[in-house]
């Protein structure tokens, strides 16, 4: 019974110590900081019970596992969310199109294992440093070195999926998309890493970055879609061939000015970066 008792006592302990590293508790004084308040509002305060819970257990003993199956779910819903949201269906008439199981193995075996390796490195060269100039210093490597190399590979495994085959529609892809996605990268992640550098334990940073880049790019892809079926619907010109975000090309390069300056982008959607 003694025993029992004692591994509830360990396994509650490890279970608080990881959802009071949630809550951005710093020193146990009588007063609630504001780190507190939205920790206890992210998390349901301490409990060793409940989802919040279980998964903080499976992401500190699988980490890289727990991490490829929280992307891959998360960028097949994302997927699906935005073409039920644009109303864009398959050529069968449901929004379960081949992108989305795509668009699932992308987020399980790229984008997971290449955020947690990055995010590692950025964690392993900043540890133990929590001054404000650290601090900005980690913000500034994680736009100009860490979120270039996610966006580069992310848009052309976009450009792949979406049907490029050539070194030449690859490069293009990239070309045309890399300014746009940084632009909104140097936007959110700045705002994403200083919340998660208050608030949250470096091994819940990938998840959390996670859904912001689910939230923000759900919306941008459900809008892009949208200006897709705009572009299909556009008479086409002898131009090269451009991949667009649904999977779907269009020849986009003749159209110089305004409408070919933005409808390029079709090709991706947006990402926070880290």
């Amino acid at each position: 019974m003694s025993v029992k008792y004692q591994k509830e006592v360990i396994r509650d302990t490890v279970v608080d110590g990881a959802v009071n590293g949630m809550s951005g508790i710093r020193g146990g004084g009588k007063q609630e900081d504001l780190a507190h308040r939205v920790g206890t509002a992210l998390t349901g305060g301490r409990t060793s019970t409940g989802y919040m819970a279980a998964y903080l257990r499976q992401l500190q003993s699988n980490p890289l596992r727990t991490k490829m199956l929280t992307s891959g779910v998360l960028s097949a819903l994302q997927e699906f969310l935005a073409s039920w949201i644009a109303h864009d269906k398959s050529k069968h008439g449901h929004y379960l199109t081949p992108r989305v199981p795509k668009m699932a193995l992308y987020g399980a075996f790229i984008s997971a294992p290449l955020g947690s390796a990055l995010i590692n490195i950025l964690q392993w060269f900043f540890a133990g440093r929590t001054s404000l100039r650290a601090k900005v210093t980690q913000i500034l490597v994680s736009n100009l070195i860490v979120s270039p190399i996610q966006n580069t590979v992310y848009l052309a495994s976009m450009a792949i999926i979406a049907g490029a085959r050539t070194f030449h529609q690859i490069r293009a892809t990239i070309r045309a998309g890399f300014l746009p996605v940084m632009k909104v990268s140097w936007i959110s992640s700045p705002l994403a890493l200083a919340f998660a550098q208050k608030f949250l334990p470096e091994e819940t940073w990938v998840p959390f970055f996670n859904i912001i880049a689910f939230v923000i790019g759900t919306y941008i892809n459900a809008h892009t879609k949208k200006k897709s079926t705009m572009v299909k619907e556009a008479p086409a010109d002898e131009t090269p061939i451009i991949p667009l975000l649904d999977g779907n090309t269009r020849q986009l390069a003749g159209r110089t000015g305004g409408v070919a300056s933005k409808e390029v982008q079709v090709v991706l959607r947006a990402r926070v970066g880290l």
